[in-house]
Formats: C-alpha cells, structure tokens, sequence
C-alpha cells in the first residue's frame, strides 16, 4: 500500500481532482507541504513518547503521507531514496 499510496499522490498531482486533500496540499505550495512535514514530525514524537502504539502507527501514517505529497511536490522518485539508502548501506 505505501507504493501505492505514493502512485495514487503522483497521480492527483497529474490529474487534479476536485475536494482532493491531496491537491489541496499541492495548491497551497511548498511551504504548507514542508509544514504539514514538519507538524507531523512533532505529532509522531509526542506519540512515541507518551502514547501508545495504535497512536504511534496512526501518526507514523500521516508523516508518512505528507513525506510522499513533498517528493511529489518536488518531482523526486522512490527509487532516488530508495537508492541513497542502498548507497549508504553499502
């Protein structure tokens, strides 16, 4: 699902749809995108802190989200992350 989820962003990005979250988050550029990271960032860290773990995957989720929506707000494939951690595991 989250290669999927990663094709699905891309695709909305490609092909706008109406009442998208996904596209509102593409209209309101850059920097809603980056601070959208970031508060998930921190929401992540309160739940791995003092919250259990149901909390800690649901916040895991909506990072991972938003992380996916900034690579394709910025044009970078999986595949280049995915190569840089090859690169440093090698």
């Amino acid at each position: 699902m989250i290669l999927e989820l990663y094709e699905i962003i891309r695709e909305r990005k490609a092909k706008p749809e109406s009442g998208s979250y996904t596209n509102s988050l593409f209209e309101a550029g850059g920097e809603r995108i980056i601070q959208k990271v970031g508060e998930e960032a921190i929401e992540l860290i309160l739940a791995a802190a003092s919250q259990g773990d149901r909390r800690l995957i649901e916040e895991s989720a909506d990072l991972i989200y938003h992380l996916w929506v900034l690579l394709a707000y910025r044009d970078i494939p999986l595949e280049a992350i995915e190569n840089e951690l090859e690169r440093r595991h090698a």
